[in-house]
């Protein structure tokens, strides 16, 4: 019997056979909807999400860091030295991209 998890629009993103926050919604095993789910979950699909929610996660866990630094839980030096260097080389990425977004706007007009 599962539980599922819908996006804004209202389609099923999700199902767990135990409630949750994100699934809250009990559906019966031979409802269209999750039988039309179950269809569409191929390994490959499964794949795609789980790599999607992989970079959502390194988002995340970025974040937490900086936090935890910014509260002073944490020393950036206590990281190990690859980890600097790769937190380090994003920061710049994001920097660099931030100061491109800004130089060009939807309102410009570069012909």
């Amino acid at each position: 019997m599962p539980y599922v998890s819908r996006d804004q629009y209202g389609k099923i993103t999700g199902i767990s056979d135990k409630q949750n926050a994100g699934a809250k919604e009990f559906l019966p095993n031979d409802h269209p909807e999750v039988i039309q789910y179950l269809q569409g979950a191929s390994p490959d699909t499964i794949r795609d999400r789980l790599n999607t929610s992989d970079i959502d996660m390194a988002r995340i866990s970025e974040d937490l860091i900086d936090v935890l630094i910014s509260r002073n839980i944490l020393n950036f030096t206590d990281l190990p030295l690859g980890a600097q260097k790769k937190l380090i080389a994003r920061q710049k990425i994001r920097r660099n991209l931030t100061a491109l977004s800004n130089l060009v706007t939807e309102e410009d007009d570069i012909l």
